[in-house]
């Protein structure tokens, strides 16, 4: 088996850059994706300082997944499977918000 064949088709393609936003406004990170599963298990991660990344959400399909209890309320994922997208959108936006945001794919099995 192939396995760096496997992993140039799974992944994960993310805006490169920075976006720039007014606290109290909302804002959608983009998150496209390449995986050959039909139950493609994706990620949102922020990093803000030296810190270890931090778990934000994760989406199977549709709005199933987790989110972690301290950012319920105001970040939110769909998944869409038929455009292959995980976009991430942050309402109300604080300062505390500025970090780097990772989006990743997890798959079950090679």
């Amino acid at each position: 088996m192939c396995l760096e064949c496997r992993a140039q088709k799974e992944n994960v393609l993310q805006t490169k850059g920075d976006v720039t936003a007014t606290e109290g406004e909302a804002v959608t990170l983009d998150c496209g994706f390449n995986s050959s599963s039909t139950t493609s298990n994706l990620y949102w991660y922020k990093q803000d300082g030296n810190h270890s990344p931090k778990f934000i959400l994760s989406r199977i399909k549709l709005d199933e997944g987790n989110t972690a209890d301290d950012h319920k309320e105001r970040f939110s994922s769909t998944l869409n499977s038929t455009v292959r997208s995980v976009p991430l959108k942050i309402q109300k936006l604080q300062v505390s918000d500025s970090a780097v945001y990772y989006c990743a794919l997890h798959l079950d099995s090679l």
